[in-house]
């Protein structure tokens, strides 16, 4: 009783509370133990402190973590209105999930609207930071060896980001390159104007500027236009030996199964050509057999 009343008062100290299931006891507690470093980076990367203590659910269930979550593929999520953070942890074994990143990703979330309340925060520039934020890490499962955005942009589909202002696409596909893209645009801000450059815009809007006027502000640069260089970017690095290399597994077995099915096809010619090489080696040995019987009838 002491040990589960301390556990539960340190928690509250930290936290609002963590609900968890009944398995997830340790996590809750390692939970507790990780938030105030991840919290202190966070406030160290923006410059922003985060006066608040967040409350946070750990499910351990998938079916009941599916029924309120937005995507098949979602693993977490916040709801910054309410401070709240939901993780499933029956997928923190996932490489490179962990509970660490996962539950830096979502403060972040929450950090970034407990600051930027005057003016909309687009949901690409909220997924993009969130993923720079927390080392590259999303809230959904992702195909580690399959880049969706690298096929976007060979068959120029990329999703405009002002239809990804308010929300993403509900399919799994789209839902996932929007993701890619909201990392990517803002990894190639960083890539040209720095860190500074980033959080600049978003100091901008802390204070009441919207996305386009606090990246034409910060940047110099007219969003729509930034976009446009940014999609310049990904065709230059775009090749044909880029994309020849990323469909390396289907190309080796496209070719495997070619080469197998001309194999076959040979070995079909061959039979059929020694079959009619012995039915013309039948057909002459009773043609010479009755032309010697012939040749014996005349003499």
């Amino acid at each position: 009783m002491k040990t589960k009343t301390l556990f539960l008062l340190l928690i509250l100290l930290i936290l609002s509370v963590v609900f968890y299931d009944p398995p997830l006891k340790y996590a809750a507690l390692e939970v507790a133990d990780m938030y105030p470093g991840i919290k202190a980076d966070l406030e160290r990367i923006f410059g922003w402190k985060l006066n608040l203590k967040p409350s946070i659910i750990l499910i351990n269930d998938r079916a009941k973590f599916q029924r309120i979550a937005e995507s098949t593929l979602t693993v977490a999520f916040a709801v910054p209105a309410r401070n709240l953070i939901v993780i499933d942890h029956s997928k923190m074994h996932i490489n490179p999930l962990s509970l660490g990143n996962i539950l830096k990703h979502e403060l972040c979330h929450i950090l970034l609207h407990h600051h930027i309340r005057g003016v909309a925060l687009p949901r690409w520039l909220d997924e993009g930071i969130a993923q720079w934020a927390s080392d590259g890490i999303s809230d959904i499962l992702m195909h580690q060896k399959r880049s969706l955005l690298n096929k976007a942009v060979f068959r120029d589909r990329l999703i405009p980001l002002h239809t990804l202002q308010k929300s993403f696409p509900p399919d799994n596909g789209s839902l996932s390159l929007a993701y890619e893209e909201s990392k990517s645009f803002v990894t190639y801000i960083i890539s040209k104007s720095g860190k500074e450059g980033i959080l600049t815009v978003l100091n901008y809007m802390r204070h009441g500027e919207n996305v386009d006027s606090a990246i034409l502000k910060a940047l110099s640069i007219p969003l729509r236009e930034l976009e446009k260089k940014w999609h310049h970017s990904l065709r230059q690095r775009m090749t044909w030996f880029t994309y020849l290399s990323y469909h390396l597994y289907e190309i080796l077995f496209s070719v495997a199964a070619l080469i197998t099915i001309y194999a076959f096809i040979r070995i079909i010619m061959r039979k059929r050509a020694y079959m009619k090489e012995e039915e013309e080696e039948d057909f002459l040995s009773v043609f010479f057999t009755a032309g010697t019987h012939f040749s014996y009838c005349l003499t």
